[in-house]
């Protein structure tokens, strides 16, 4: 009886870790979800992606310095030294150009169809771990590629005819590059922990925004009220309270349940385009959406299945949306 009751309590523990995390990592998805709805209404009010951007990384960076050194939970492993020009590609070349491409790519096409393209990334994932790693595609991973290819191709055709083709290449750039930015993390800063690789990424995005922007003119802080909104909600929302919510789920799923949930993503974004910028897909297009989602979500879970269990100590993916 004791036997089955302690089963009982550990299988509800258990229940129990998984809805929480999912929680946690449904309002992380939800926050990301609203960056180009914010992004759209800071470019109302005249804000530059630059200054967006660079005030976005700036906070964030402020507050995971300020997290990391109030505790040692977090910190990297004494005596292991620190990736710096790793971390300044991943943050200041390939994470600054993820998000000057996507943030630049609400300028020319609708929110959703850029958090749709953005969602590409799995497969240049796959093809990327491919390449380098010698991952095997499966069946089941080119199974899923063709139908978040068909599926894009459904979601484009109504209006492939209305959109700037800019904004197509720019969100499709801000896909590969994000992929770079996750099979290189991957490689190289598995002695850090997300958070400590999180820190270090906004720390060098924000100094590349800085001295790109000064030196184009870019950076202006004159604003409206709802610039300032606009940019506090991007900083606040999308970004420290999306990567806190994220690493807590991280902590209590794993990495790949919790990047399966993030897929939830595009689907919010396309829900708060609709209520909040009047923006509509046709059924056809819907249909595109499910299926670019559903193949993203296969493909992750097909990479998850071949990934070995974590050995102890080592660290989950490196994440950053």
């Amino acid at each position: 009886m004791k036997t089955d009751s302690y089963i009982q309590k550990k299988v509800l523990s258990m229940v129990n870790r998984f809805y929480l995390g999912a929680f946690f990592v449904f309002l992380s998805a939800s926050g990301f979800a609203m960056i180009p709805i914010f992004a759209t209404f800071a470019y109302r009010a005249e804000v530059s992606v630059f200054t967006l951007l660079f005030l976005r990384f700036l906070l964030a960076a402020v507050f995971f310095l300020l997290y990391l050194f109030a505790g040692k939970k977090h910190r990297w492993k004494s005596g292991s030294k620190i990736p710096y020009f790793p971390l300044f590609i991943l943050g200041g070349v390939l994470y600054t150009f993820q998000s000057l491409t996507f943030f630049s790519s609400v300028k020319y096409i609708p929110s959703a169809l850029a958090s749709l393209l953005l969602y590409t990334f799995p497969i240049f994932v796959a093809l990327l771990s491919y390449l380098i790693d010698k991952e095997r595609l499966t069946v089941h991973i080119l199974a899923s590629i063709a139908l978040s290819i068909g599926g894009l191709a459904l979601a484009m055709g109504k209006i492939v005819g209305e959109i700037n083709p800019l904004g197509v290449v720019l969100a499709l750039s801000a896909a590969v590059c994000y992929s770079l930015y996750i099979v290189i993390g991957n490689r190289v800063v598995k002695q850090l922990s997300p958070v400590v690789t999180t820190t270090f990424v906004t720390v060098f995005a924000t100094v590349s925004f800085f001295f790109i922007g000064l030196s184009t003119g870019s950076l202006t802080f004159r604003m409206s009220g709802q610039g300032w909104a606009a940019v506090a909600a991007t900083a606040l929302v999308c970004t420290i309270l999306s990567l806190v919510t994220f690493f807590r789920g991280l902590e209590l799923i794993g990495s790949t349940k919790a990047s399966i949930l993030s897929m939830l993503e595009p689907v919010v974004t396309i829900g708060m385009a609709f209520l909040l910028l009047g923006e509509r897909l046709t059924w056809l297009q819907m249909l595109g959406a499910c299926a670019v989602i559903s193949g993203a979500i296969w493909i992750v879970a097909g990479q998850g299945r071949q990934k070995q269990q974590p050995r102890d100590g080592q660290q989950p993916d490196t994440f950053m949306p």
